[in-house]
């Protein structure tokens, strides 16, 4: 166990992205659920933090250990049009209120066990019914935020973090209530193939927009992988100069022909696929592999970027490497490869050579 100074313990978010050290956020917690079976891809509501919380506790726990700063209640698609779709607007507010425990719950835990502060985020996303020529879906997009910064604060949240807002008008709308409630922001744009957000903003127009409006940190998340997310924050970091900004990439080998994953080919799939793409439950031959994200957060590191992570796809030993690459071992760096004592392309003296000699032939 570790002991934290008082002054450490009592930084605030706000003080803490004031620090030459960038954060490290660690997301993905919709896929990563999927992954390990306690989620339905397609429908994705996060109903683990009610149907199975020790699950989601694992999963928070295991991005902490990995390096995150933050610890994000899974409420991602948490919100009341979700619950509506699928006939359990009764679950909203117990679902929101689970999650932020959880998330709560690890953050106190792991401050104390790992010697630093672990932040907690609620975090609310796009709606899916915010259409800019329809005023009601405005305001019932504005309920939707409240309800759930309003319970995430309830529940002890230091910061929100809006994410995967692909209108401009409906970031600006949850950035409008993260402020109302007091509590500090990160607002995440979602770019398509188009380059553009729906409403013809470009991202670091909409950035630029955001930070100038009060948002604490503005970014991108999400949709496109590693590389093609790159000119995407260079452009925002372009746009705002020296005001805090957030990159978030999924963890997919999109490319300059398919810049998101939404479709992506698999030129080795060698099933017949229940729809016509890959996205989302047959993605797993297009990960990108964690050299590939820790890259990305050198990256952004290079571009002074505050916020660093992953999105969608990325596992625990894809946060570990984005960690270990800012300069930061984690709990689980103990873990990290060690290919000197592998029997076939080990270096350690104690290994047989007329096995390691074989590599090649493997």
């Amino acid at each position: 166990m570790f002991f934290l100074e008082e002054k450490t313990l009592t930084t605030t978010f706000l003080e803490r992205i004031e620090q030459p050290q960038p954060l490290v956020l660690s997301g993905g917690y919709l896929f990563e659920a999927e992954r390990r079976g306690y989620l339905t891809a397609g429908e994705f509501v996060p109903k683990i933090a009610l149907d199975h919380p020790e699950v989601l506790t694992q999963i928070t726990t295991d991005f902490v250990r990995a390096g995150s700063d933050i610890a994000l209640a899974f409420t991602y698609n948490g919100h009341r049009e979700k619950m509506r779709i699928i006939g359990e607007e009764h679950l909203l507010e117990p679902l929101n209120r689970a999650a932020m425990r959880i998330a709560r719950k690890v953050a106190d835990e792991q401050t104390e066990l790992l010697g630093r502060k672990i932040y907690v985020a609620g975090n609310i996303s796009n709606s899916n019914i915010f259409d800019p020529e329809d005023e009601s879906s405005k305001d019932a997009v504005r309920e939707m935020y409240r309800e759930m910064i309003g319970w995430a604060k309830e529940e002890g949240a230091d910061l929100i973090l809006a994410e995967t807002m692909y209108y401009f008008e409906e970031a600006k709308i949850a950035l409008e209530e993260i402020q109302a409630a007091g509590l500090p922001s990160i607002v995440n744009v979602a770019v398509f193939a188009t380059g553009e957000l729906r409403d013809g903003y470009s991202p670091a127009e909409a950035c630029k927009k955001l930070a100038d409006a009060g948002a604490d940190v503005v970014g991108t998340n999400c949709f496109q992988g590693p590389n093609t997310i790159r000119p995407i924050l260079e452009e925002i970091t372009n746009a705002v100069g020296d005001h805090p900004v957030c990159g978030m990439p999924g963890t997919y080998r999109t490319t300059h022909e398919h810049t998101t994953f939404f479709n992506l080919p698999d030129k080795g799939n060698t099933a017949t696929l229940p729809h016509e793409r890959t996205f989302p439950d047959a993605l797993e031959a297009q990960n990108s592999n964690r050299y590939e994200t820790a890259e990305f957060a050198g990256y952004a590191n290079s571009l002074g970027a505050k916020v660093i992570g992953l999105c969608c796809g990325a596992s625990v030993i894809h946060h570990r490497a984005v960690s270990e690459t800012l300069g930061k071992e984690s709990y689980l760096s103990k873990y990290s490869p060690d290919m000197t004592k592998h029997f076939l392309y080990g270096t350690d003296s104690s290994l047989s050579k007329h096995i390691t000699e074989h590599g090649s032939d493997a």
